[in-house]
């Protein structure tokens, strides 16, 4: 069996900052030991709230950061030291789709020159046939040539997505990191970019790693889906499954905030307050003082992600006891 085409163990990043111009450096644990693997062909969303670590744990994957802790391995090698010959070799082949796409790219160019970079950067094809290649893959991705001679604040948001997914395409890149990239866009261009996105991954057989806040979007586009908290995944599983009968009392708030048209909605849970402060974090599991469930054990005991009897991972003391007495009751 060939290995995963990106596989993260363990990684965890942490930051320091300072409290008051003199006050002491607080260590903040960005992303805390987080384990993900993401197939060939098929998408890894990920979720969670503002701050729970997502983009992160993205530029993680990617090499553009070094965890200080666990491994990142693509197509099961670890990832080269940053900057290497190697590094920049690796990374052709995975490239990252951001959120706001004219900030991604550079306004005094036409969306040709940019999109032809790649080619010069990695040395791809021939330098006189480049422009062609370039003009080529806008047509791929649904844009004109006289839309490839435009400047960036000449095109539509949704046109402009398009051009950065051209552009992350010209290297034919194994893996795609999409951190945000259709929140900033209207929600009919929202779709657009989603189905352009899925037929792209089906004709090139392209892993995603689908990073969002959104679980609407992420529920079409995503095989596997995994739901950070504070810094870790609290419950990963197969889309289906986790997304219509979460097993995390995190995860079902963040379903029930999503309703799907044509299901049966449930009781909207209203989660209280904000995130813990990372530099501050609770003891036991980092979600018991905003979750319904909890019980004394969760205030000081903090939950493995470990397997469920359906298949999925849960980090929830509440979720595995359940689960247990509905087995042992069978």
């Amino acid at each position: 069996m060939s290995a995963p085409l990106l596989q993260a163990r363990n990684v965890a990043r942490c930051y320091h900052m300072r409290k008051g111009l003199l006050g002491r450096s607080v260590e903040v644990r960005a992303v805390d030991g987080v384990s993900l693997t993401v197939e060939r062909g098929r998408t890894l969303g990920l979720v969670g709230e503002s701050g729970s670590g997502k983009s992160t744990t993205g530029r993680l994957a990617l090499g553009l950061e070094k965890p200080d802790a666990g491994d990142v391995l693509f197509n099961g090698a670890p990832m080269p030291a940053t900057d290497t010959l190697a590094w920049r070799q690796m990374r052709a082949r995975m490239q990252m789709i951001y959120q706001d796409p004219l900030g991604a790219l550079d306004r005094r160019l036409q969306i040709v020159e940019q999109v032809r970079e790649p080619f010069d950067v990695h040395d791809l094809g021939e330098p006189k046939e480049r422009e062609a290649l370039a003009f080529a893959l806008l047509q791929s991705v649904g844009l004109r040539a006289d839309q490839g001679r435009r400047y960036p604040h000449e095109l539509s948001g949704g046109q402009r997505q398009r051009a950065v997914i051209a552009r992350a395409l010209a290297t034919k890149p194994d893996l795609l990191v999409c951190d945000e990239p259709v929140s900033a866009l209207d929600v009919s261009i929202q779709a657009q970019v989603i189905n352009l996105l899925v037929d792209i991954q089906q004709e090139l057989g392209l892993g995603l790693l689908f990073i969002s806040h959104d679980l609407k979007v992420v529920r079409q586009v995503s095989h596997r889906v995994a739901v950070m908290y504070l810094g870790r995944i609290v419950e990963e599983g197969e889309a289906d499954l986790l997304l219509s009968s979460p097993a995390h009392p995190y995860t079902e708030a963040l379903v029930s905030a999503a309703p799907v048209p044509g299901r049966r909605t449930r009781p909207r849970i209203v989660l209280q307050g904000d995130p813990p402060n990372p530099a501050a974090r609770p003891s036991g599991c980092a979600f018991h003082p905003r979750c319904h469930a909890a019980r004394e054990r969760c205030k000081v005991e903090s939950p493995l992600l470990k397997p469920m009897p359906d298949g999925r991972l849960a980090a929830c003391h509440v979720a595995h006891d359940q689960a247990n007495f509905l087995k042992a009751a069978s």
